[in-house]
């Protein structure tokens, strides 16, 4: 089927409506008015958004820099807007390696604008479902090493499996395909304030498929089994602060970053 006959813009979508709220223009008025909705009800969801994109480039930088790693895998890639996970990692390691993995026909659609990568390094999107790592992975291993350490991202995705043992499982296959001294970087939104639960059941009635927020601990299940980076399970705005994007705010989203021994 022709990628854009695939698309459904009669329900709000995930990456449309994210897109929305981080200041992009690929989304149509169904995501807007939920959108402004949910703004009505919990504008600190607009706060997640934004945050949660500066811990990224956070993250990919100290990863880059400071921990030498040169592939990524970013599973959930969303709508590309400024600072994409490749543009970052390459602008601080010119031969980085990224691998964009999304089976959405939206972010397909835009999936040329993430194919940009430095002459020394490559760039690679795979029309591929979280729910099939076996396949990702073999995928990425064409143009990812996997016997060299990678940084999995899985940055506002977990939220679409309903059931968080599934998701871990998924996160724990995902992480047994990739060798020691490799990454995994989480952040999502959470069931820490009343606003977000109801942003979140706001967003789910709405007709868009569903996203579950979860617990703080729930996030830190993810990690079990790996290092965790200092300062460990915390919000997006408390990981390694750099002084980039807004200080100080509290907003209903954690992170982690973890090692595997």
């Amino acid at each position: 089927m022709e990628i854009r006959a695939r698309i459904d813009t009669t329900k709000p979508h995930s990456a449309r409506f994210w897109n929305y709220f981080v200041g992009g223009k690929d989304n149509y008025e169904v995501d807007r008015e939920i959108g402004d909705h949910i703004k009505e009800i919990f504008p600190g969801l607009v706060d997640v958004a934004v945050t949660s994109r500066h811990f990224l480039g956070r993250a990919v930088r100290h990863l880059a820099v400071e921990q030498g790693i040169r592939q990524f895998l970013d599973i959930g890639t969303g709508l590309p807007t400024a600072d994409n996970t490749h543009e970052v990692a390459q602008r601080v390691a010119p031969d980085a390696r990224i691998v964009y993995v999304d089976n959405d026909p939206i972010v397909l659609a835009h999936a040329n604008a993430l194919l940009t990568s430095t002459p020394e390094g490559k760039t690679a999107y795979l029309d591929a479902d979280l729910y099939d790592p076996k396949s990702v992975l073999e995928a990425a291993a064409e143009t990812l090493d996997l016997s060299q350490p990678v940084a999995l991202m899985i940055l506002n995705t977990l939220g679409h499996v309903a059931e968080h043992a599934a998701a871990r499982d998924l996160v724990q296959q995902l992480m047994a395909g990739l060798p020691s001294g490799s990454y995994l970087v989480i952040s999502d939104s959470t069931a820490t304030s009343e606003g977000m639960i109801a942003a979140s059941e706001a967003y789910n009635a709405s007709g868009a498929v569903p996203y579950y927020v979860r617990s703080v601990e729930e996030i830190g299940a993810f990690f079990d089994g790996l290092d965790l980076v200092e300062p460990g399970v915390v919000q997006v705005t408390e990981w390694r602060p750099d002084g980039t994007g807004p200080q100080g705010v509290a907003v209903d989203a954690y992170c982690a970053v973890g090692r595997k021994a």
